[in-house]
């Protein structure tokens, strides 16, 4: 047994940094507890007397209270998500509730935790390790739990460091999908759990996804060496589990909010969003400096920043009832930012409709928290509100700040505190932001930075990948400017008559606008959107040149796509044609079209734009970006960011096809850091370089191996090559990189030179996996969708140990019909048959074979069926079965959905119904095979697109309108093609 076991090891390791004078440990044998109970209420009544004056006066209302909260918890065992009920019982945890203990039943503030006083002794704090808890039969133990005053508001496991199969993921999911479903109420006065494996620490809360859970990590000089293992843990405990933090999490950075499901979540702040909201804080409590920049990448999550940063400093005593304002340019990021704080229920908001109402707000000195755009300070008479206790929050500061509305909003708040906040890196071009926004204490100009290499390393964003598509379409600048000179001097045009005919006829604005080009461009997203995208379950953004160019795609894709599944989304202007009105929504109307967009099952696939949704469009489903725009520096990085929301499982990373050749340009955007960037944008064609060393790299594992050998003996050879734990987590972590790069490749034309090995690591890789593949990641698992695309274009033959694959075998068939064979329960084989023929709906071939199967059924109805005279007929059958699936898989699916066709429309013909089959089946076979696409029968849009061919095929053109022959003809098409 290996010493360093995960008790002794990682759970001990955390118990020991947490215990201190302040927090004592007590082993969950020896709490003060019954198993069935999640309060320490002994404690809690001591913290009620202790906390609260009316009850140290009389005692027995402490019974009172806690009544109150046992019903909290009890109702969590209704529900196997205990959130709402973490919500209720937080709202008494902050000091939210009341009790008529007063004089003449006044309603006076319950206080259960003393979250002001700085010395964690103010409350009784206590470390256990090895609490269960049961619940009638149900019994959990957990490795780690931290009390405060006897309420469990940490929740902690544990995995062993050195078992290579385990990982944090492990853990986390033990807490998230047994702990939680299975004992919802221990964790109803919980703030969040962390799970470690002693070279990892994460922590999320109650009903949040594995996939989101986050990391800590302090703020380190970029030379220092990166911490790893027990360090990492060490670091996370010091930030995370200290008293302070663990109620700094508790009052301001968790948000209860609803989902667009309507149901209850909560989010909880990651590290970057810890620390920048206490940067901000002591800077305004310290009152010297009055300015800060802080750059948080792109969906790093700026909007919850400045919803945690407001709940932090409304609650700030010192700052005496502050007023927060958060200023945007643009109403689509106020609309999105409104939203995020509303969903949050953050109290006193309020959002400006109108500069009459800001200017109203500011003069009368309102004590709230404003959201505003910053054009809403255009006409402000000089100064509205001169106290220093206004803060200032101006999201994408790059922007909003030049010209005169960023001059106007410092004069009408002189001594405001001036917090700059943007998701895009600031350059050398962007000297003035640093003059308004920067400080000089502050290192590099930043009081808090997090790069692209910082979200996506710690999964807050997912990495970008990028493919030109210009082989075809590339415009020659050079070649263009060559034959407009010849023309200009063949009709002897004036230089005035050139520049103005060069302004209208040959710049790059018509060239891309051109009917042709946008036709070819439109078919070409519609087919790769077809085979990467939609398959996937994830939705696309084309971002086109203008609105004309927009409402011309929309066209396009409404011939290739059907209409439902695009849409236009731009602002209006008064000269705009009106038939243009249908795609400049308002406000109402573009947040249901998001919320439609946001929904896997809304049909609507592709939204166009030219400039909205570039910005301030947060959604996660969004897996592709269309470019065909010129866009540069800050605009384009805003642009392409659009795609790399985190979407869990599908998507892993988000996709940029280039139709311009702006590449180049993404670099420059982050001019100042180039060598970074190359880490953030993958070129596809890096990507297919990598394939080919990432593969041999893989094979490397087997040098002895003889991968021509098939059967258990290749299988075996391959096994004992990795045999040990060290070698197959090395060869699965080699794997992942295979699947990785051959997930973002498919369906490159590349991937067939490399398909033989890849099948064989597949099987490999299969056959050694640990079962357990819900999505914990104990070993490295295969990329979102690898299985899907390998299903598509590789044959797979994965080990298999079910009948399924024993009676597929001719040979063994053969073998149990003369006996050699006896391990296998003739019931299953007789399953089996019965599957194998409701496959083959309406073939006569397996229609015989049914009637042979329900007349064995019915001659062996009244004796032993395990009889030899029953097992020798059942396992003929099987071996005919057997045999018709092979001739049936001769003819293409296609030929044999035409001939059940031909037989269905065949036998409609009588003396009044001169019909002609054929012509009907080569008709339906057209439209069909023009509409379809691979796995349109698992597509909603698909299915809708193919029955209305259909219809319209044989109710319209050839007037058959018996809708039990449409349904037939409908289910042959659903299975043949």
């Amino acid at each position: 047994m290996s010493q360093f076991t995960e008790d002794k090891t990682v759970r001990d390791f955390v118990r020991d940094l947490v215990e201190s004078n302040d927090i004592q440990f007590v082993s969950g044998k020896g709490l003060p507890r019954r198993e069935d109970e999640v309060l320490l209420e002994g404690p809690v009544k001591e913290a009620l007397q202790r906390l609260n004056p009316v009850i140290e006066a009389d005692p027995r209302l402490a019974d009172e209270v806690i009544y109150h909260l046992r019903a909290i918890v009890l109702s969590a065992r209704r529900t196997p998500n205990p959130v709402v009920a973490n919500e209720q019982f937080a709202a008494w945890l902050t000091g939210q509730k009341s009790m008529p203990f007063g004089p003449a039943g006044e309603h006076v503030t319950i206080r259960l935790i003393d979250p002001d006083s700085p010395a964690p002794s103010a409350n009784q704090w206590m470390i256990s390790t090895e609490v269960t808890y049961r619940v009638g039969r149900v019994e959990r133990r957990f490795d780690l739990v931290l009390w405060c005053n006897g309420f469990p508001l940490v929740v902690g496991e544990a995995k062993s460091p050195v078992r290579p199969a385990y990982s944090w993921i492990d853990a986390a999911a033990q807490i998230n999908e047994d702990y939680e479903v299975n004992v919802p109420a221990f964790f109803v006065p919980n703030v969040f759990n962390f799970a470690t494996e002693g070279k990892d620490f994460r922590y999320g809360s109650v009903g949040m996804p594995v996939g989101l859970w986050g990391p800590w990590r302090e703020e380190t000089d970029d030379e220092a060496p990166a911490r790893t293992g027990l360090a990492v843990v060490r670091e996370a405990v010091e930030g995370v589990l200290s008293p302070a933090a663990v109620l700094d999490f508790l009052r301001f950075f968790t948000v209860f909010a609803t989902d667009k499901k309507h149901r209850k979540i909560k989010m909880i702040a990651r590290f970057q969003q810890f620390q920048a909201t206490n940067l901000i804080v002591e800077r305004v409590l310290h009152g010297r400096i009055k300015q800060g920049l802080i750059w948080h990448f792109q969906g790093s999550g700026k909007s919850l920043l400045m919803v945690f940063t407001a709940q932090k400093l409304r609650a700030t005593a010192g700052l005496t009832n502050p007023t927060v304002i958060i200023v945007v340019d643009r109403i689509d990021l106020d609309t999105q930012i409104t939203g995020t704080f509303n969903a949050s229920d953050v109290p006193n908001l309020v959002s400006t409709d109108s500069r009459r109402e800001l200017q109203a707000f500011l003069t009368a000195g309102a004590r709230k928290v404003i959201i505003t755009t910053v054009h809403k300070f255009g006409e402000a008479p000089g100064v509205l509100d001169d106290r220093d206790n206004i803060i200032v929050m101006v999201d994408e500061a790059h922007r909003s700040q030049e010209g005169d509305y960023g001059r106007k909003m410092r004069e009408a708040l002189p001594n405001a505190f001036l917090f700059g906040l943007t998701g895009t890196p600031i350059n050398r071009r962007d000297r003035n932001t640093f003059m308004w926004f920067g400080s000089t204490d502050d290192e590099g100009g930043y009081l808090s930075r997090y790069s692209f290499q910082d979200s996506i390393r710690d999964g807050a964003t997912l990495p970008l990948h990028f493919e030109p598509r210009l082989s075809e379409i590339h415009l020659d600048e050079a070649a263009i400017d060559a034959a407009f000179a010849e023309l200009a001097e063949q009709h002897r045009l004036t230089e005035a008559d050139k520049s103005t005919l060069s302004k209208r006829a040959a710049s790059l604005e018509v060239l891309i606008k051109a009917d042709e080009r946008v036709r070819r461009i439109a078919a070409d997203i519609a087919e790769h959107f077809r085979t990467k995208v939609e398959p996937q379950g994830l939705k696309a953004q084309v971002v086109v040149y203008d609105k004309a160019t927009c409402v011309a795609y929309k066209a396009e894709f409404d011939e290739i796509l059907g209409p439902d599944a695009s849409t236009v989304v731009m602002s209006r202007t008064a000269r705009d044609p009106e038939e243009w009105k249908e795609y400049t929504p308002d406000r109402d109307e573009l947040e249901r079209i998001t919320a439609r967009f946001n929904d896997p099952a809304d049909p609507l696939k592709i939204i166009i734009v030219t400039a909205k949704l570039l910005t301030g469009f947060d959604a996660p489903i969004l897996y592709a970006q269309y470019l065909d725009k010129p866009l540069k520096e800050h605009n384009l990085l805003q642009a392409i960011t659009r795609t790399n929301r985190v979407y869990p499982p599908t998507k892993t990373h988000g996709l940029i096809v280039d139709y311009l050749g702006i590449f180049d340009d993404v670099a420059k955007a982050f001019a100042f850091d180039e060598k970074n960037v190359q880490q953030v944008i993958s070129n596809i064609a890096v990507l297919r370089n990598q394939l080919g060393p990432a593969i041999e790299a893989a094979l490397a594992f087997f040098p002895a191996v003889d991968r021509t050998v098939g059967g258990y003996e290749g299988l075996i050879a391959a096994q004992t090559a990795i045999s040990s734990d060290e070698a197959r987590d090395a060869f699965g972590a080699a794997f992942s990189v295979v699947a990785q790069l051959w997930e973002t490749l498919s369906p490159d034309p590349i991937l067939s030179t490399y398909a033989a090995d890849y099948r064989w690591l597949t099987d490999v890789y299969e056959s050694v996996r640990p079962s357990d593949i819900a999505g914990r990641l104990v070993w490295h698992t295969l990329g979102a969708k690898t299985l899907e695309l390998i299903n598509e274009h590789v044959t797979v033959e994965v080990p298999r140990t079910d009948l399924d694959m024993i009676v597929l075998d001719a040979q063994v068939i053969e073998d149990l019909m003369t006996g050699r064979r006896k391990d296998v329960d003739p019931v299953e084989v007789e399953k089996w048959i019965t599957a194998r023929i409701a496959k083959h709906i309406g073939n006569p071939v397996f229609i015989e074979l049914g009637k042979r199967l329900t007349a064995l059924r019915e001659k062996y109805a009244h004796s032993q069926q395990a009889s030899l005279d029953f097992l020798k007929e059942l396992f003929a059958l099987a071996r005919d079965t057997v045999a018709a699936e092979k001739a049936a898989a001769e003819v293409p699916r296609e030929d044999r959905g035409k001939a059940a066709l031909t037989e269905l429309f065949q036998s409609l013909k009588g003396n009044g119904t001169p019909i002609i089959a054929e012509k009907i089946v080569d008709e339906v076979d057209e439209v069909v095979r023009a509409v379809r696409f691979t796995g349109w029968q698992d597509t909603r849009e698909g299915d809708r697109l193919v029955q209305q061919s259909l219809r319209k095929t044989l109710w319209t053109k050839f007037k058959i309108r018996d809708n039990d022959v449409y349904e037939r003809a409908l289910g042959y098409i659903r299975e043949y093609y």
